[in-house]
C-alpha cells in the first residue's frame, strides 16, 4: 500500500490554498506567497482573496532566484516558528532568501515525527542519527531533542551555520556540524567502520559540493543507498528516505531500498502532501521509510 501522509502537529504553519503554479502560505504570524512549480491546477481562493492575505510576496527574476515585495515596511525578513509534536518541541529560524525559500519544508514535519517516535522507541542508550544533506536542521534538532547523538551533513556552509542559529534557538547543544559532499562523507564513515542507528537521506534533484563535486539525483542515489544501508546498526535501526523530484515516484524508492537493503523490515512508502485549509492538496515529494528495534 502507498501512504499518503500530511503533517498534523504543526500549529505555526498552514498551507492556505495553492494553484496557478502559487502557494499561499502562513509561517507563524507572516502570510507568504511563493512559486509553486507543481500546483498546475487552478486556485481555489479568488485572486482578491489572496490579495487581501499576502503579507509578503516572491516576485522571480530567473529560474533560480527573485526578490520578496512587503506589503508593510515593517515587516521583517527573518522570524522565528515552533514545531512541537508529542515527543520533542524545537524552534527555527526563518528568513526570505533570494531562492524564494524561507528555510524550511513544512511537509518535511511527517518525517520528524517519525524519527522522534522511532528513537524514543530504541533500546539503545544515546543512539547515533546520521542527517545527510541536512540543509538547515529540522531533522537533526528533533533528533537531538528526542536524545540521538546527531551528526548534520551539508555542503553549504552558510545552511550549516543556520542550522546551528536553530540548535542554540532551540537551547539544544552538541550537534555534531560537517560541511562536506555527503556522498564522500558516507565513503570514509565505511571505511572507519561506523555504524548509526538511524540515517536521514533528503537529496535534491541537483546539486554542487563544497569542491564543486556534482551530484545529480537519479546518477548518484544508487550508490548513495547502497553505501548508506552499509552503515545502519544490524540490531536496531531506521532509515528515510525522501525526494523532490518531478520525476521521481514511491515504486522507485520502493525498488531503490529493497534492491540495496533485501533484509528490510517495515518498509512503508508513500507521497507527502500539504493539506490546504481551501481544501487542495499539493503533493510534494515522495519517500520511503523503515525501522527495527531490539
Amino acid at each position: 500500500m502507498i501512504s499518503l501522509l500530511t503533517p498534523t502537529h504543526w500549529k505555526d504553519y498552514e498551507l492556505i490554498d495553492c494553484g496557478d503554479f502559487e502557494k499561499l502560505e502562513r509561517f507563524g504570524n507572516l502570510v507568504l506567497s511563493r512559486p509553486e512549480p507543481q500546483a498546475v491546477w487552478k486556485k481555489t481562493l479568488s485572486e482578491q482573496e489572496w490579495k487581501k492575505q499576502i503579507n509578503i510576496r516572491f516576485k522571480g527574476r530567473s529560474a533560480t532566484s527573485g526578490e520578496w515585495i512587503k506589503s508593510a515596511a515593517h515587516l521583517p525578513d527573518r522570524w522565528n516558528v515552533e514545531y512541537k509534536n508529542d515527543d520533542v518541541s524545537i524552534n527555527l529560524r526563518l528568513g526570505l532568501t533570494s531562492f524564494k525559500h524561507v528555510g524550511v519544508f513544512p511537509e518535511q514535519a511527517v518525517n520528524w515525527d517519525y524519527i522522534s517516535s522511532s528513537i524514543k522507541k530504541f533500546k539503545t542508550r544515546s543512539p547515533k542519527v546520521l542527517n545527510l544533506f541536512a540543509y538547515t536542521g529540522a531533522a537533526s534538532l528533533i533528533a537531538k531533542a528526542a536524545g540521538a547523538d546527531t551528526t548534520h551533513v551539508d555542503s553549504i556552509k552558510q545552511v550549516v551555520n543556520w542550522a546551528n542559529e536553530n540548535q542554540e534557538l532551540s537551547k539544544l547543544k552538541d550537534v555534531r556540524w560537517v560541511v562536506e559532499d555527503a556522498l564522500k562523507f558516507v565513503k570514509r564513515e565505511l571505511k572507519r567502520g561506523k555504524k548509526y542507528n538511524g540515517i536521514i537521506l533528503d537529496p535534491p534533484a541537483f546539486g554542487h559540493g563544497p569542491n564543486g563535486e556534482k551530484w545529480k539525483l537519479e546518477d548518484h542515489i544508487q550508490e548513495m543507498m547502497q553505501d548508506v544501508v552499509q552503515l545502519l546498526d544490524e540490531e536496531e535501526h531506521f532509515l528515510i528516505l525522501n525526494t523532490y523530484s518531478l520525476g521521481f515516484s514511491s515504486v522507485i524508492v520502493e525498488n531503490l531500498i529493497k534492491t540495496s537493503f533485501p533484509q528490510v523490515k517495515n518498509l512503508e512508502t508513500g507521497e507527502l502532501y500539504l493539506q490546504a485549509t481551501s481544501g487542495i492538496k499539493l503533493p510534494l515529494g515522495v519517500f520511503g521509510k523503515f525501522n527495527t528495534f531490539k
